[in-house]
């Protein structure tokens, strides 16, 4: 099989983020939360909940993990060489917590996330909110709400840069095959 150049539409990210937010705003209502504790998940996630702190007028303070001490793939990638510290400035026990990142793509950033939350208390409840979803799920994890769905081949990957401005990047990978036994 050859290289097929297919051109992918990557699209601006400030009316992604307007459609998150709204989205996000009918979701906590439905559900009867009236006080969400946003967390992002370093970087990207990040970037994408202050967006969202700001655009639903959130006065609550921003929680922010690095999950990097809780990944299940230290033996691909070794740890991150910038690891940041955690921050979470409010007490999760029984708070309605909306866990934000940039990009879905296995599920394991978050179940590193959620994995890192459950060490500081038992939230009432997570919400889970992404920026992007992309095919490729390991694990049976989607977001409540995401602003985009991708079906991109298995070789590429999209990336946030930011924080100003936040655009999406394609990056192509090479495609991990396994070595015969």
């Amino acid at each position: 099989m050859g290289n097929q150049n297919t051109a992918i539409f990557l699209p601006e990210v400030a009316p992604l983020l307007d459609s998150l937010a709204i989205t996000l705003e009918n979701y906590l209502q439905a559900q009867g939360i009236s006080e969400p504790l946003l967390i992002g998940i370093h970087t990207g996630g990040v970037w994408v909940a202050e967006a969202l702190r700001q655009r639903m007028q959130i006065n609550a303070p921003l929680g922010t993990l690095d999950i990097s001490f809780h990944r299940d793939d230290y033996s691909k990638t070794g740890l991150n060489p910038s690891v940041k510290p955690s921050n979470l400035p409010f007490a999760t026990e029984d708070q309605h917590l909306v866990l934000i990142d940039d990009v879905l793509m296995s599920g394991r950033t978050i179940r590193a996330a959620m994995n890192e939350i459950f060490d500081y208390g038992r939230p009432a409840s997570i919400t889970l909110v992404t920026l992007l979803s992309l095919t490729g799920r390991e694990l049976p994890i989607q977001a409540d709400c995401c602003a985009l769905h991708l079906d991109l081949p298995a070789d590429q990957r999209v990336k946030l840069s930011g924080p100003d401005p936040l655009e999406f990047n394609l990056v192509i990978r090479p495609i991990e095959t396994e070595e015969p036994a």
